[in-house]
């Protein structure tokens, strides 16, 4: 009689069984194993990649402005408010190399005056009020709510940011502001007292004279600029090498949009902005709020952290290598702090 060869068999099939059940727990322990989910699409719509036109209504009429879905996570939608003004998303681009891996889904936006939206020409439009109107109506039309929607804002975006919270935030899950003093008047003297300073004397003497006669369009006013002040306080790189999705912004800024908010410098504010302050408003925001500083940052880092501290629930992040645009000299900091506060918000421990 044959002996059984079940007992011989056993400690192989139990190991492969217990290989296969440890390889299923990582899977369901890795964000990226979640992708079908992440990637999914109604099939019974035609797809567009995720870009969805959205009509809005303004004082001077109906106009369209166009944004565009990455991702699908109920629980995680980050609306990205660029800044300039009047930059549009693309110089954003950067957080499809991070968001997607971790499951955070993400929205960019064009505002109306920017990218592939509608350029109205006429400057009234381009107000504090009316875009934080325009943010509302974008909102409700991508179904973001107080359960899901995260608001991000990169300088001039982080100014809308504020203002929204400070309007709107019972809309909101979480707020996150992005290399944005709360002052038009703290920006000036920040700039002015101590980063123009900074520059070298004869690079001061010259700008000034050009700024004396406002001569901004000088190419040699241009060019002491950017080899001075952009290379250094926006993005901390010779301008030749930036990259590729910022220097595509860059060449599609909206420049009637820049002047009538910022004015025809970046050294000083001389347009709508100047005069703007939130400082005595910030205790009214209540959500969650992150604000990001960075130790070469045209805006004061130390002002970045007291904004934290003004607001109900704030935390800090300082990017001790970054600038302005710190998502591209000091990405990886970056890009984890934003990423944690995200996730950290979504396990309840914000």
């Amino acid at each position: 009689m044959k002996k059984s060869i079940l007992p011989k068999c056993m400690p192989a099939m139990a190991m492969l069984c217990a290989i296969f059940l440890f390889s299923c727990f990582l899977s369901s322990c890795n964000p990226e194993s979640h992708n079908d989910a992440y990637y999914s699409n109604d099939t019974t719509e035609m797809q567009v990649g995720g870009v969805k036109i959205i009509p809005i209504e303004t004082p001077k009429g109906k106009f369209n402005v166009w944004t565009k879905r990455t991702g699908n996570n109920p629980k995680i939608k980050v609306l990205l408010l660029s800044g300039g003004p009047g930059l549009s998303h693309e110089y954003l681009e950067a957080f499809e190399s991070f968001f997607p891996k971790e499951g955070i889904e993400f929205f960019y936006y064009d505002q109306l005056g920017t990218g592939n939206s509608d350029q109205p020409k006429d400057a009234a439009l381009f107000d504090i009020p009316r875009s934080v109107e325009e943010v509302e109506q974008v909102r409700k039309a991508l179904n973001l709510n107080k359960d899901n929607f995260y608001l991000y804002g990169h300088s001039w975006g982080g100014i809308l940011a504020m203002e929204y919270a400070v309007k709107y935030q019972e809309h909101l899950k979480a707020l996150i502001v992005s290399n944005m003093d709360a002052s038009g008047k703290d920006y000036n003297d920040y700039v002015e007292n101590v980063l123009f300073k900074q520059l070298p004397p004869g690079v001061q003497d010259t700008l000034k004279q050009f700024e004396d006669k406002k001569d901004y369009k000088n190419p040699k006013y241009s060019t002491l600029l950017q080899d001075h002040f952009y290379a250094k306080y926006i993005c901390n790189m010779p301008m030749d090498i930036w990259p590729e999705p910022l220097l595509r912004a860059f060449s599609k800024i909206n420049e009637p949009y820049y002047n009538a908010m910022q004015g025809p410098s970046e050294l000083h504010l001389f347009g709508k902005i100047r005069d703007w302050d939130i400082k005595s408003r910030l205790p009214q925001i209540t959500v969650p709020t992150l604000t990001i500083g960075a130790k070469l940052d045209e805006m004061n880092p130390a002002h970045m952290k007291w904004i934290s501290e003004q607001v109900k629930n704030g935390q800090y992040l300082y990017c001790a290598n970054g600038s302005h645009l710190s998502m591209y000299d000091d990405q990886q900091f970056y890009m984890r702090g934003v990423i944690k506060f995200i996730k950290d918000i979504d396990r309840g421990k914000g």
